[in-house]
């Protein structure tokens, strides 16, 4: 069950894969992969993805206080830059028209532990590609160990709505209208 949990839509190449999340929590750390197929270019898609900066594309009700997610691309966007608050991170590596990284910013890791985190688009050919997110924490024992299992359920919930969000958003971009 818990590789079900760590693992959503990932395929064995993008499970082993390393990304720069990674690098930015020592010690022990549960790696968590979600990912899904966009039938769109990849700089569209990434161009969606960017659209995180302006909305959680989520559950609106719940982590958005019941606003909309836009459901067009907000101009400037993707300008993102070190240093900026991105979700629960705070942005440290861009790699634009690929992939940004960050480290969870104070506040949430109070919340939740410590935490990273990497959102990359990878091309598969001129009209398709992949949006893959891993997610690290720190590991826990004891009593928090249970804090990180559910934390690991909550995010595979939430994360897989948000990918399937942005993969309807870049399909329907990218079907003529």
């Amino acid at each position: 069950m818990l590789d079900r949990i760590r693992n959503w839509g990932g395929n064995a190449a993008e499970v082993a894969r390393h990304y720069p999340g990674e690098d930015y929590l020592t010690g022990p750390a549960e790696r968590l992969t979600r990912a899904v197929t966009v039938e769109a270019p990849a700089p569209v898609t990434y161009r969606w993805l960017c659209q995180l900066a302006v909305a959680p594309y989520s559950y609106d009700w719940l982590d958005n206080r019941s606003r909309r997610s836009p459901a067009e691309l907000t101009p400037g966007a993707d300008d993102l830059h070190v240093g900026q608050r991105l979700l629960v991170f705070e942005l440290r590596e861009i790699e634009p028209g690929h992939s940004f990284s960050g480290r969870g910013y104070p506040a949430a890791e109070r919340l939740f532990g410590p935490l990273a985190g990497t959102y990359a688009v990878e091309p598969i050919d001129a009209h398709r590609c992949r949006l893959v997110c891993r997610l690290v924490f720190a590991r826990r024992r004891g009593p928090a160990r249970a804090l990180s299992i559910a934390l690991a359920c909550g995010d595979l919930i939430m994360m897989r709505k948000q990918l399937r969000t942005l993969k309807s958003h870049a399909e329907h971009h990218t079907t003529p209208r």
